[in-house]
């Protein structure tokens, strides 16, 4: 007796997929994915830096250290399965930027970037803002202090 397999339409996409071929299987690690994310949302005017205050103060300290660098995963976190992508992106904003453009700005441009370079569809990204920037922020670290 021979069995017919009936190919349902999650099989077909899963067939379908550059991810998926006749010679093998391609997976895509989930640090790949944050830090396409990463850069993607750096693109964006308006994006002050990434990550809650934690990951900040981390990031900061990582600047000052020898042989390290700034990490360009830093406020991304993600889920990959072997056809989706789902993204958490964190992001401080700069004042004066309507919120609701800037977040629609930073899906889309994750959105394409992920997909274009991996292949992988992305169901959904989700924007956290955690503060607001004001400009001044910066300028008043590197003040000389007032008192002698």
């Amino acid at each position: 007796m021979s069995q017919t397999a009936e190919i349902t339409s999650d099989d077909k996409t899963r067939t379908d997929s550059s991810l998926v071929g006749d010679r093998g299987r391609t997976s895509i690690a989930d640090v790949v994915v944050a830090k396409i994310a990463g850069i993607a949302t750096r693109e964006i005017d308006g994006v002050h830096d990434l990550g809650g205050s934690a990951e900040r103060v981390v990031g900061k300290v990582r600047e000052v250290l020898p042989g390290t660098a700034t990490s360009t995963a830093q406020g991304i976190s993600v889920e990959v399965g072997e056809l989706e992508a789902i993204v958490e992106v964190a992001i401080v904003a700069d004042y004066g930027v309507a919120l609701h453009q800037l977040a629609a700005a930073i899906r889309r441009n994750v959105i394409s970037a992920i997909e274009q370079m991996t292949g992988l569809q992305v169901t959904e990204v989700n924007v956290t803002v955690h503060d607001i920037n004001f400009g001044d922020d910066d300028d008043a670290a590197d003040e000389a202090p007032r008192v002698r």
